[in-house]
């Protein structure tokens, strides 16, 4: 399991370790600087077989202290190295004060950030502001040099373009919710994007969220010695969802029966809109339901039997109708919005779903029909118990007003609101699950726990922005619910997000909704490959 950190549970962690006097504050400063070094030669090894210019951006507090260590290890490596100040070095704290000192000693000299470099670089290294930043970065000075190093991304076809670092996360960025600081101002830039950034001990919130990635390039963790005092701070973990959090748990025993996985029932709308439903149905049925079938109204009723095979379509006309239906026990898992429509009807059924206290996933047209009286609907669901809403952007704010405008308004001072943040606020509200979806996914439970699915770094999948692939990713939730244990609304939420993204990757460039459900078998192979040769699963940073 991978925490991703906040900068305060960070800070926490550090000081833990310091405290118990296993370790100093300049040692793991020293550790952070070699770190540093030594994920910039792993990512190009080139620059560690020769000598090359290194220019390092040392910032007021202990992260431009981390700067002086690189620049003193490059240049005892043999490299070229100008190091820049912001600020004035005799308010530097004290185990940045020591590192500039000793790098004074050697030779190194110090220039101001407001004058220019006398030399091309190879190496551009950001170690301004860290994950300490609380403010936009508002000097004009610092916009000049920012902007050079986001240049270096857009220059990298040309010839010997220099390499940009940044010291545990870009300038600018706000560390817990991945946001830059101020926005972009109309000239200059408050945060650039680099090639590598390497971070400490655990990657925060601020690499995977918002803008975070973006800005980030690739990201490496290096080891600094803490790992000890990983428990160490106050407030709300939030993990990284990984594969090695499914070790076994989507596999089937030999003597298994159909109906010792569940019967998912996944309702669609009227004629010409069960297209959604019918993905959603396909995604439950291939992550293992052992039935599912698609309820609709009458008049659909021929327009979907053509279409499906090993899925059952059952004429559900009304909230009345599902009533009766839901009067087999066997049906133990439900999912409402995927065509479904809105009005008067859509609600209704909403309301005969919920107050049957079967799990459900509402999607799509579940949530908008309740947009005029979302009070009413989280009532339901509280009352349910067991619901995991899965809205996209659009949806959330039409349900939670106030709270898309909070993560919607500018990022003015840091830690900024951000999209963690939102998805506990309204799981709190409303009483259920909440799946914010994203390529930053956010799922939190109405205790609080809370889990991010990305896909970004490695496991980027752009090909999920497709009409239909919400739909799949609902059927999956319901099919996970409809097998039960170990899948609670919670964990079904994290499966089915993080198989969502590796069916994307698995099948690439040119996928469409349909092609999601499909990729299910070669995910679930490789997974159990991966699991009996006990090597550790990707999802999460390289270690540096």
């Amino acid at each position: 399991m991978t925490d991703l950190l906040t900068a305060a549970r960070m800070r926490s962690i550090e000081h833990a370790a310091i405290e118990s006097g296993q370790v100093t504050g300049l040692e793991l400063m020293e550790r952070a600087g070699r770190g540093v070094v030594e994920a910039v030669f792993a990512q190009w090894p080139e620059l560690a077989r020769s000598d090359h210019r290194a220019v390092v951006l040392c910032g007021p507090g202990n992260n431009g202290g981390d700067g002086f260590v690189v620049a003193r290890l490059l240049r005892q490596w043999g490299w070229e190295v100008e190091a820049f100040l912001y600020g004035d070095p005799d308010r530097l704290p004290p185990d940045a004060r020591t590192n500039f000192r000793r790098w004074r000693e050697m030779g190194g000299q110090v220039r101001d950030v407001r004058e220019q470099p006398a030399m091309p670089a190879d190496l551009m290294v950001d170690a301004l502001f860290g994950t300490g930043l609380a403010r936009p970065v508002d000097d004009p000075a610092l916009w000049e040099w920012l902007w050079l190093i986001d240049d270096a991304i857009d220059a990298a076809s040309f010839d010997a373009p220099a390499k940009t670092v940044a010291v545990d996360i870009p300038s600018g960025l706000c560390a817990d919710s991945g946001r830059v600081l101020g926005g972009v101002p109309e000239h200059g830039r408050r945060a650039p994007r680099v090639m590598l950034t390497v971070s400490f001990h655990a990657p925060k919130l601020g690499h995977y969220l918002a803008e975070g990635p973006a800005h980030c390039g690739r990201l490496a963790l290096a080891d600094i010695g803490i790992g000890a005092f990983a428990d160490a701070g106050e407030g709300g973990r939030v993990r990284l969802i990984e594969a090695r959090d499914f070790t076994g748990a989507f596999e089937k025993r030999p003597d298994a029966h159909k109906y010792g996985h569940g019967h998912a029932l996944i309702l669609a709308g009227g004629p010409g809109h069960g297209g959604a439903a019918r993905l959603a149905a396909r995604g439950a049925l291939r992550i293992g339901a052992g039935l599912v079938t698609l309820g609709c109204p009458p008049e659909a009723h021929l327009e979907n039997a053509a279409q499906l095979t090993a899925i059952m379509v059952r004429r559900i006309g009304d909230a009345v109708a599902l009533g009766e239906v839901l009067k087999d026990p066997r049906f133990n898992a439900l999912c409402l919005g995927p065509g479904l429509g809105g009005g008067d009807e859509a609600r209704a059924l909403v309301r005969a779903a919920l107050a049957s206290a079967r799990p459900v996933v509402l999607d799509a047209d579940a949530l908008t029909a309740f947009a005029e009286d979302p009070a009413e609907l989280f009532a339901l669901v509280r009352a349910n118990g067991r619901v995991v809403m899965t809205p996209h952007g659009g949806e959330f704010a039409r349900l939670f007003p106030d709270i898309a405008g909070k993560l919607a308004a500018p990022a003015v001072k840091g830690p900024a609101f951000s999209r963690v943040d939102a998805a506990r606020a309204a799981a709190a509200r409303a009483g259920a699950v909440v799946l914010l979806k994203g390529p930053d996914t956010v799922i939190a439970a109405p205790g609080g726990e809370c889990a991010v699915n990305s896909a970004a770094y490695e496991r980027e999948a752009p090909w999920l922005a497709t009409a239909g692939a919400g739909d799949v990713l609902a059927g999956f939730i319901t099919g996970l619910l409809a097998r039960g244990f170990p899948f609670s609304p919670m964990q079904a939420a994290e499966a089915g997000a993080w198989l969502h993204v590796e069916c994307a990757r698995a099948f690439g460039p040119g996928l469409i909704a349909e092609d999601i459900p499909e990729e299910l078998p070669r995910v679930f192979r490789a997974l159990q490959r991966r699991q009996e040769q006990g090597g550790r699963p990707g999802g999460g940073p390289q270690a540096g």
